[in-house]
């Protein structure tokens, strides 16, 4: 594989949280020698934007998109989720590109904190794994 630059876009909303997936992704993507780039939005609803965005530059082989969606009181939490996943699928599509979906989406706190520690559960560290093994598929076809 020729170009080894992995963008990594989070939504650091909840912030403590957003650390541990990152960490995830930047391990397994170090571990392998990739050189990263990181990308802040405001939240899950802005990632598929930057997404693209980042799609149309071309300097990227894959992108790790990073969140974190917790269940409130309202059907909002829904919209998000159900959005947020769209939007990347379709910019994944769109233009060929691997994009590993690390945004959680979970009913409470502790949930998402189980889901970005460093335990072997990381879900930026799966996000990372999926982004990478489709870019390889993709080199193969």
């Amino acid at each position: 594989m020729k170009n080894k630059k992995i963008a990594i876009i989070t939504a650091p909303f909840y912030q403590h949280i957003i650390d541990g997936l990152y960490q995830g992704a930047e391990k397994y993507l170090t571990e392998n020698d990739y050189q990263i780039t990181r990308i802040d939005v405001p939240g899950a609803l802005e990632i598929p934007l930057a997404c693209q965005l980042l799609a149309q530059t071309e300097k990227y082989s894959a992108i790790i998109a990073l969140g974190a969606v917790i269940r409130g009181e309202t059907a909002h939490f829904d919209h998000v989720c159900e959005q947020s996943a769209r939007g990347i699928m379709d910019v994944s599509l769109k233009f060929s590109l691997p994009i590993g979906n690390g945004i959680i989406t979970v009913e409470n706190e502790a949930q998402a904190i189980a889901r970005s520690s460093d335990d072997g559960r990381n879900k930026g560290f799966e996000a990372a794994v999926a982004a990478v093994e489709l870019l390889k598929l993709k080199s193969e076809i």
